[in-house]
């Protein structure tokens, strides 16, 4: 499968706005059973991968008067986890409503106050310079324009911020990730679409992950886009990277 360095591809999609709206309306399908899939799937590894990120970007979060967005934040859990962390309000935002309304009941009974704005992270309601901090988990694979995207967030930064991407790669390790594929394929379609009712979703998810750049050149794709002092990590045997780049 050739790995697409524009943006992501769902089967049957034209163009980027097409990709957009099919990337939406499978989200809001998902929405319900969203958490539990993920933690089902993930065997509750990816509490750890967002743990992992909060604390990669501490200094930041810290900072009392540092402004900080959890973008494609779906149902909100690295969210929740940044904003304890911080002891304060943050900004959480997506551009698909069903998973913007979980995130909204999840922040009510954790008695937490982040913001949710409800947005599309290639076109963000925000001034320039106006961020200290993004941080975005498992989302960015979905965008229709991965440059477009990592130009928009560079464009809202401050000087001294920071990007942080949490995302799914694939392993580095051959044997492994013969075995990884094998899994994403066969396995976690059927049980992801037995969990959410949406096969289609948990097709494409892996799928999107195949077409998506491999962790060295995702970090040349933010070199090129304006960040600096690019740094990237594997986690868990190399299925999820983590990406931090200064502004």
């Amino acid at each position: 499968m050739p790995v697409s360095a524009a943006g992501t591809t769902p089967e049957g999609a034209r163009n980027e706005q097409e990709a957009s709206r099919w990337v939406r309306s499978m989200f809001g399908r998902v929405a319900h059973r969203y958490d539990l899939a993920n933690h089902l799937l993930s065997a509750n590894i990816d509490k750890h991968w967002r743990n992992h990120t909060v604390r990669r970007v501490r200094d930041i979060l810290r900072r009392p008067d540092s402004r900080v967005m959890d973008l494609a934040c779906g149902t909100g859990d690295l969210l929740v986890a940044l904003e304890r962390e911080a002891g304060r309000k943050l900004i959480g935002s997506d551009f698909c409503h069903p998973m913007l309304a979980g995130a909204a009941q999840k922040l009510r009974r954790m008695n937490l106050k982040s913001a949710l704005v409800e947005a599309d992270g290639l076109s963000l309601p925000l001034g320039d310079a106006s961020l200290d901090l993004i941080t975005i988990a498992f989302g960015f694979r979905n965008f229709s324009n991965y440059r477009g995207g990592l130009v928009e967030m560079r464009r809202v930064l401050r000087p001294g911020g920071a990007l942080a991407i949490l995302e799914f790669t694939q392993p580095p390790n051959a044997l492994f990730a013969a075995f990884y594929n094998w899994y994403t394929r066969k396995i976690l379609p059927i049980i992801g679409g037995l969990i959410s009712g949406a096969p289609e979703a948990y097709k494409y998810l892996p799928e999107s992950v195949r077409k998506f750049p491999e962790a060295p050149g995702l970090a040349d794709l933010m070199r090129e886009s304006g960040f600096e002092k690019v740094e990237w990590e594997y986690l868990t045997f190399g299925i999820v990277a983590l990406h931090i780049g200064r502004v």
